[in-house]
């Protein structure tokens, strides 16, 4: 992964923009009208797979050289966020093929990049990334799934709990202690394959949003796999971890754009119809300044998203402040956004009839996953520009 050094701090070249209206024209035609049924159902999004498959959506970021589009970390965000507009669950498929994937792309060998990344690019299979456990959830260094080294295999044993598309990829980025008296430099990165003889997984998790998107444990019992299949050094495993956060926390920036972003124009389409005391409730004041709020603060968050974009594709040495500055900043504002929308529906927000309480569920996953927004927080505050 190399950075681009005359990458555009803010501003969105026309290539970007043409991006947007390919992949919004897309997403309304052909994802958004199962959103609510895949909501309803709590079944994964397989049209939107395949709607992003065929127009090469589902995994914009691998590199040209291993037959992926070559995307740029905004047109990345471009695409999840276009996506999240208008289903939150189908917009993980670009996201997390790309949380999945960053470690080879980061730290893997050649002879993995050209195995696994070009049949990601493709779309023959997904990838997902294995970190959190039952008990290492935001201490993911206190982590318990073990690697034993055995002549030319690695053995792994251990859960790992909140997996996003867990049963569905193919791929598992896998972090497992292979060295347990040395903590973080400890553990190391390993691609598990779904086939791999021992890997099993629960029930999926019965959530509050983002339905479509299954989330499991996935169990590792005596799963013996090639030596070739750690993802660079051993015991740099926690490190690759770590950096592929400080670039994906921005995907889940995008996430929590695009689901504001739907909230908002729901929103505003909403106020100019509903009429009461004899005028449309967007001619009020109080409505007004809600809306001119929720604009406000999402428009602030995009710029800030943008920038941290930016920065991941130019690898400045601030990435970490601002991904996680991007990520906490746009979900809480997703959060209080898509709340308002419900709001400004009044009763008919709190309905499944509308599509604002399943946007308000779904915003609600971007403040916890990839870390919490308190966890951001402490990681803003250690790396204070």
């Amino acid at each position: 992964m190399a950075g681009n050094k005359d990458f555009d701090l803010y501003r969105p070249s026309e290539e970007h923009d043409e991006l947007r209206k390919v992949v919004r024209s897309l997403a309304e035609a052909k994802i958004a009208p199962f959103a609510a049924e895949v909501d309803e159902a709590s079944r994964f999004p397989q049209e939107a797979r395949d709607a992003l498959t065929a127009a090469d959506l589902h995994a914009v970021h691998v590199p040209e050289e291993y037959g992926g589009a070559g995307a740029d970390a905004l047109a990345t965000v471009i695409v999840i966020e276009e996506v999240a507009r208008v289903c939150a669950s189908s917009s993980l498929i670009p996201a997390v093929n790309k949380l999945g994937s960053l470690p080879v792309m980061l730290s893997g060998s050649e002879e993995l990049k050209k195995r696994y990344l070009a049949s990601l690019a493709k779309g023959e299979a997904m990838f997902s990334y294995a970190l959190s456990e039952p008990d290492a959830g935001s201490d993911a260094a206190g982590m318990k799934t073990r690697a034993v080294r055995d002549g030319d295999f690695w053995v792994l044993n251990g859960v790992k709990r909140w997996i996003t598309n867990a049963g569905v990829s193919d791929y598992y980025t896998v972090m497992a202690v292979t060295d347990p008296e040395k903590r973080s430099k400890g553990i190391s990165a390993f691609v598990v394959e779904k086939s791999d003889e021992g890997v099993s997984f629960g029930a999926p998790e019965k959530k509050l949003g983002i339905k479509g998107s299954p989330t499991r444990e996935v169990y590792l019992d005596n799963v013996r796999i090639p030596a070739d299949r750690m993802i660079g050094a051993e015991g740099t495993g926690f490190a690759t971890a770590m950096k592929t956060l400080d670039h994906t926390r921005i995907t889940i920036a995008a996430q929590a754009l695009g689901i504001a972003q739907g909230a908002l124009d729901y929103a505003k389409g909403y106020v100019q119809e509903r009429k009461q005391f004899g005028k449309p409730i967007g001619d009020f004041q109080g409505i007004q300044f809600m809306l001119a709020d929720m604009a406000m603060k999402l428009e602030a968050a995009r710029q800030l998203t943008y920038a941290a974009a930016a920065k991941s594709e130019r690898l400045d040495d601030d990435l970490t402040f601002h991904g996680a500055a991007a990520k906490c900043f746009a979900s809480d504002v997703a959060m209080e956004i898509t709340t308002d929308a419900v709001q400004l529906l009044g009763g008919y927000g709190y309905t499944r009839d509308y599509p604002l309480e399943r946007m308000m569920r779904d915003a609600k996953i971007t403040q916890i996953y990839e870390g919490t927004n308190q966890v951001q927080r402490i990681v803003m505050a250690r790396n204070l520009p």
